[in-house]
């Protein structure tokens, strides 16, 4: 419809972005040229399936502008004969006067490098998160005079002040989010409401088949075989995780349990302190960033999962935990919180577990009845499985996508 299509993100490729992987996976698969721009270089040091079948190449944006001033230069040599160029330039003084960082700074440097590099046939631009992505786009679109879009998903909403959200939304041809939260904040802040879609990330079923094994009925009372407990998710705040040890801590002496962490982030060191000063280090198995097929085999061993998310003091907070849903499609009973949008999958008590967030006692009971509970976690975990593939399957935001990207369904 429009040619290709350029992908800014933040950082490519990421463990923690799965969503973002499977959805480009998926447009290629449906015809759309996608070209891929990255922010930043990849920290993680491995790959998951999605990302090795991914055709689009990523193109490096200069992370820092010191380290390649003649790529920087060039690229604003060439931009400023653009009819656009003084439109994003008087866009961006205007943004910096109002934001006084480096980082904005750099967001124009690198907007110059994407208009510059951006190749002849590219006729759109996609930006995934709303923050530095976005910022990107949008003065790189300015340039060339090309229409961009976004997918906006947390922390990028909740921590971007109002000016700039309101300004972003007036530019933009079209934005879609993944809570209805989301939707009614940003949509709130949108010259024209509709502008702003609800589009659930989903699962891709065929990457999470279903166990054949039933789980064992442990309850807890055997120091031998203890309930198996998993979370998935970066260690910052808005993740909960000193709300989760603390809980565990609370558990009756007498409760035998263990915890295995997946993932990567700032606060490790420090949970893994305060996990050790609480008496319950030696319960705890912290593996980091792990690649897809080892989240699998941990979502398949456990008895329950458990993410206590919270709403982090600069206003950060999840969207709707794509771990979550692969616990779920794994017939796995889910503990959270109504933080963020876990409420938007999880029903409490038919299809999963919620507490207030921050509520350390509300989280210990929930906890000592999952473990103690084996036909509980089995009722949850079953109808959470039913309710994940029927409410979010991938195929039905991906069709929402594609449409947007004049694309047609499988």
């Amino acid at each position: 419809m429009f040619g290709a299509v350029a992908f800014v993100l933040k950082g490519y490729p990421r463990l923690s972005e799965t969503f973002i992987a499977q959805e480009i996976l998926e447009l290629e698969r449906r015809g759309l040229d996608v070209r891929l721009f990255s922010l930043r270089h990849p920290t993680d040091p491995a790959l998951h399936p999605s990302h090795r079948e991914i055709a689009a190449q990523p193109n490096y944006l200069p992370e820092y502008l010191h380290r390649e001033p003649l790529r920087v230069i060039r690229a604003w040599r060439a931009a400023r004969r653009r009819p656009g160029y003084r439109l994003a330039r008087k866009t961006w003084l205007k943004d910096l006067i109002r934001d006084p960082t480096p980082n904005r700074i750099r967001r124009f440097g690198q907007a110059l490098a994407l208009a510059h590099e951006l190749p002849a046939e590219a006729g759109w631009i996609h930006a995934h998160f709303l923050h530095t992505p976005a910022s990107v786009a949008r003065y790189a679109a300015m340039i060339l005079g090309l229409p961009w879009s976004c997918s906006a998903h947390a922390k990028d909403i909740w921590t971007s002040p109002v000016w700039e959200k309101r300004e972003k939304l007036e530019d933009c041809r079209w934005l879609v989010t993944c809570t209805r939260a989301n939707v009614e904040h940003l949509a709130s802040l949108a010259p024209q409401p509709a502008r702003v879609e609800l589009v659930y990330h989903g699962l891709d079923f065929s990457r999470f088949p279903p166990p054949q094994k039933p789980r064992p009925a442990r309850d807890g009372s055997d120091p031998d075989n203890p309930a198996a407990i998993l979370s998935v998710g970066r260690a910052v705040e808005k993740k909960g995780y000193p709300d989760l040890l603390e809980a565990l801590a609370g558990l009756p002496p007498g409760l035998h349990w263990r915890l295995t962490h997946i993932g990567g982030g700032p606060e490790l060191p420090a949970l893994i302190r305060q996990a050790r000063k609480l008496g319950i280090g030696e319960r705890i198995v912290w593996m980091g960033a792990s690649q897809q097929e080892q989240v699998l085999e941990q979502y398949r061993a456990a008895d329950l999962f458990a993410l206590t998310c919270r709403v982090a003091a600069d206003g950060d907070r999840d969207g709707l935990p794509n771990v979550l849903m692969e616990a779920q499609s794994q017939g796995l009973p889910c503990l959270s919180t109504h933080a963020g949008g876990a409420s938007e999958l999880i029903l409490n008590g038919e299809t999963g577990l919620l507490a207030p967030p921050g509520d350390v006692v509300a989280l210990t009971s929930a906890l000592k009845r999952l473990i103690t509970g084996s036909a509980l976690r089995a009722r949850l975990g079953a109808a959470g499985l039913k309710r994940v593939h029927k409410e979010f399957s991938f195929e039905g935001g991906i069709d929402q996508l594609a449409a947007k990207f004049g694309l047609g369904k499988a």
